[in-house]
């Protein structure tokens, strides 16, 4: 079983291989000697890493197509830098199932009833993919991966500010967020610089993951009582955000986080608290949680909600847009309709319930069901299960080596796993603010993978030595 799952999630694929038989690999430093004589291309990856930190820093701020400017220029970027490479790449598994399911989503672009809103949204899937590649590639740098983290929870921590200061002074709702009938209907649900408080509590969930991981990582009492605020007010923001689904991707982020921190620093336990601290710290968390839900009576009746079925006009609502998502995926089974939103909202009329309009499907998984079929969901789950084996392999390497950059993969793989909760019940990869940053977890995951060749042995750390060790 084992061994299926090693070649299931290409743990055991030898790169080398492949590049040697690739015509796609050719390409790979073409033009490598102009990068001799190019003044830009002596800082390599410096420009890129600044491309990739300003996209961070102004996606909450500035129109989407700002963003797209950008993701546009760190895409031909990343292409110049590739096609004058001198050494290795970095391909790695993950690169690989990211172009299968950009190929994938390609094909169910050509084949989309609806081509001109399909193109749309294949040309920004590419972009995000783009992303990912220069991201992938700057971050190696342990530097760049540690300031491009920094800058993004610094902005982050701006984002949130801002959100508890709509729930001090109050705001306008934008819309009918809450049930019109609930006693929570004149509650204020925060929403901060992005309009929408599903989707700030989406974006919240990877600054608090990387914000967790700062606590261990950032030397020093002053950078870690900055890491420490940073937790608590990120958290705080994503409680006023209201976000139901943002608090269950909240709960699989901590069980991820929790789990992933465990197997880091297991060396250092005894065995009486390698058996029991994990039953100790998920019982006492799950006995705060009961106790905050039946204390807080806020918070018990907006969880309370989650199981009122149609009664809640929210659930109604998202049961009648899935009915019609299930429809739509039964007439198009294997492809989809193409991707992107603008596909959806020509073809979802056709479908909808009356009086139920909707701009996506409300759920990360019929989206990319209903855009790519079977066949695309089937590869984005491949690459899930890639991406978080490799993962969790190169954390447990890290460790052993004594590098503390392998805490930014524990909290990326926590990120994603929270995304991917929340994203049962919202549709969050619409947006720029958080499709980025879901493809740069994918992205500090791949730029941490070295080939691992048959026979190499990882040297183990003493146990008395300290795990996180200077970043050079």
């Amino acid at each position: 079983m084992n061994f299926v799952w090693q070649r299931l999630t290409l743990s055991e694929l030898h790169l080398s291989q492949w590049r040697f038989a690739s015509y796609f690999y050719r390409l790979v430093g073409a033009f490598g000697s102009w990068r001799e004589a190019s003044w830009l291309l002596q800082w390599s990856d410096l420009p890129g890493a600044v491309l990739v930190s300003l996209v961070l820093i102004l996606a909450p701020f500035v129109p989407n197509t700002i963003i797209g400017l950008l993701l546009i220029a760190g895409g031909v970027y990343w292409m110049l830098l590739t096609l004058t490479e001198n050494g290795k790449p970095g391909i790695t598994p993950i690169h690989l199932l990211v172009l299968l399911y950009w190929g994938i989503a390609t094909v169910a672009f050509a084949f989309s009833p609806v081509k001109t809103a399909a193109f749309s949204g294949w040309v920004k899937l590419t972009l995000y993919l783009l992303m990912f590649a220069l991201s992938a590639r700057v971050l190696r740098s342990p530097r760049l991966l540690s300031w491009i983290i920094a800058i993004f929870l610094h902005v982050s921590l701006v984002v949130s500010g801002y959100g508890i200061r709509q729930q001090i002074y109050g705001v306008e709702q934008l819309a009918t967020w809450n049930d019109p009938t609930s006693e929570l209907a004149q509650q204020t649900r925060v929403f901060s610089y992005l309009g929408n408080p599903n989707l700030l509590a989406s974006y919240l969930l990877s600054a608090i993951a990387l914000s967790v991981a700062a606590v261990f990582v950032w030397r020093g009492w002053l950078p870690k009582a900055l890491a420490m605020t940073m937790i608590i007010v990120n958290c705080a923001c994503l409680f006023f955000t209201g976000s139901r689904g943002g608090w269950i991707g909240m709960l699989a982020l901590s069980a991820a986080f929790l789990l992933l921190l465990y197997y880091w620093f297991i060396d250092y336990f005894s065995p009486f608290w390698r058996r029991w601290l994990l039953p100790i710290v998920f019982g006492g968390l799950a006995a705060l949680l009961i106790a905050a839900v039946v204390l807080v009576e806020p918070l018990q009746l907006r969880v309370m909600s989650i199981f009122a079925g149609r009664k809640d006009s929210s659930n109604n609502f998202r049961m009648n847009v899935w009915m019609a998502a299930i429809d739509m995926i039964r007439d198009r089974p294997i492809l989809g309709i193409g991707p992107g939103n603008e596909a959806f909202n020509q073809v979802y009329p056709l479908y909808m319930r009356p009086r139920y309009t909707a701009l996506s499907a409300y759920s990360i998984w019929l989206d990319t069901l209903i855009e790519t079929g079977f066949i695309g969901v089937s590869c984005f789950l491949w690459l899930i299960a890639v991406t978080i084996t490799q993962g969790v392999r190169i954390v447990g390497r890290l460790r052993d080596n004594g590098k503390a950059q392998g805490l930014w993969l524990i909290a990326a793989i926590a990120s994603m796993v929270g995304i991917l909760a929340h994203g049962c019940v919202d549709t969050v990869f619409h947006r720029p603010e958080v499709n980025t940053l879901w493809w740069l977890m994918v992205a500090i995951i791949a730029s941490q993978y070295r080939e691992v060749t048959e026979g190499e042995e990882t040297p183990k750390i003493r146990k008395n030595q300290i795990l996180m060790t200077d970043e050079r």
